[in-house]
């Protein structure tokens, strides 16, 4: 069983990675934030027109007493 004191003494872990290899990391994230990005603009984007076909519906006339009263 551990105890506080433990976590609070542990060894630091020390991780060394290559200049090339941490570029190579910060690319592959943005590159997922950016595909991230892309696909919630493409469900943003189809919501919207969804959005503005009911809005159209609903500002057609609903029947055909409706269309001639105005």
């Amino acid at each position: 069983m551990y105890s506080l004191f433990d976590y609070a003494f542990a060894p630091t872990r020390i991780v060394v990675v290559s200049e090339e290899r941490l570029k190579q990391a910060e690319r592959d994230a943005t590159q997922q934030r950016m595909e991230a990005i892309d696909h919630r603009i493409e469900e943003l984007t189809k919501y919207r027109k969804e959005l503005s076909q009911e809005l159209e519906e609903l500002n057609e006339p609903q029947s055909l007493e409706e269309a001639l009263v105005g």
